[in-house]
């Protein structure tokens, strides 16, 4: 019994430090980038920039004011973009096709350096999430049937009157943001160790083992899927970023999970948000799984062509 709990002192003693890094990190790039979106909602830059987009979401059988929803997604958690939903009028269907492009596209400018310091490309990482979400979109938009429901009632929009108001507000949220990415991923951190000290991981690997060959990922990446989606990308950073730097996968195995969670993470959390609005949870689980296994196994095939071609030139 001494023996459990000195290594479970030691798994939490040795957590914070990798903690404390990521956290760091994180809260670098996400306060700069969350006040500068406040910046931008208070002089209206941002409904500037989705009215230039108002003819593209034509085409995906959006109205051009949700183009103001998937701007903020790029650069915020999906809170941001279901508040904006909520002020607008759209039924049912409009709400799925904005679902499925802000659940591939939502903190992707903070998700993208993430996936990058875990040795992907930040530009194809970010072209993929931004490529299929329009593509998710347009699939959908053709498959949904035209009346799904009735508008869903607008809310009344939360405006700061004065510069002060603004800063007030991002203070406070940034302040529980903090908070928030402090306590969960210590916490997270925390967790792995024990993992790691009892061989539990060892025992989640083998159950995904299967899960993982259908979705073209090795079995080394069974955990490091299972904790992008419970957690998501920005909380279960801190896993990712620890088992590439301890070569615990290889950079090519860690380069296909990128691609697979790029488009399908935060499989538990997001998809029960936009349940909570009215949103059906197979239209928006099912693309993106299917998409994130197109893109996996069409990767795997340009990797294996590109092996051959190296083969017979050499």
């Amino acid at each position: 019994m001494i023996k459990i709990s000195k290594r479970l002192y030691t798994s939490i003693i040795t957590a914070f430090p990798k903690a404390g890094k990521t956290i760091w990190w994180l809260l670098k790039i996400i306060l700069p980038i969350s006040f500068s979106v406040s910046l931008f909602e208070y002089w209206g830059l941002i409904e500037q920039i989705a009215s230039l987009l108002t003819p593209i979401f034509s085409k995906i059988g959006l109205p051009g004011e949700s183009a103001i929803v998937f701007i903020s997604s790029i650069f915020l958690s999906l809170y941001a973009p279901i508040a904006i939903i909520s002020t607008l009028s759209l039924d049912i269907r409009e709400i799925i096709i904005l679902a499925i492009m802000c659940l591939i596209t939502h903190n992707m400018v903070v998700e993208t350096a993430i996936q990058k310091k875990t040795g992907s490309s930040a530009i194809i990482m970010f072209s993929v999430r931004f490529i299929t979400s329009f593509v998710a979109a347009f699939i959908l938009n053709l498959l949904l049937p035209t009346h799904l429901g009735i508008s869903v009632a607008a809310a009344e929009k939360i405006v700061d009157h004065n510069f002060t108001e603004m800063i007030t507000h991002w203070v406070i949220d940034a302040g529980w943001l903090s908070l928030k990415i402090g306590l969960i991923i210590s916490g997270l951190m925390i967790l792995q160790n024990v993992l790691k000290e009892f061989k539990i991981i060892d025992y989640i690997s083998a159950f995904f083992s299967p899960l993982m060959k259908i979705l073209g990922l090795s079995k080394e990446s069974s955990f490091l899927w299972f904790v992008a989606q419970i957690l998501g990308l920005t909380y279960g950073s801190a896993v990712l970023i620890e088992a590439v730097q301890q070569n615990e996968i290889s950079p090519t195995d860690a380069n296909l999970l990128n691609y697979h969670i790029a488009i399908n993470h935060s499989l538990l959390e997001d998809t029960l948000l936009f349940v909570a609005i009215g949103v059906p949870a197979g239209w928006i689980i099912a693309p993106r799984i299917v998409l994130a296994i197109i893109v996996v196994w069409s990767v795997r095939g340009i990797m294996r062509f590109k092996c051959s071609k190296l083969v017979t030139f050499n």
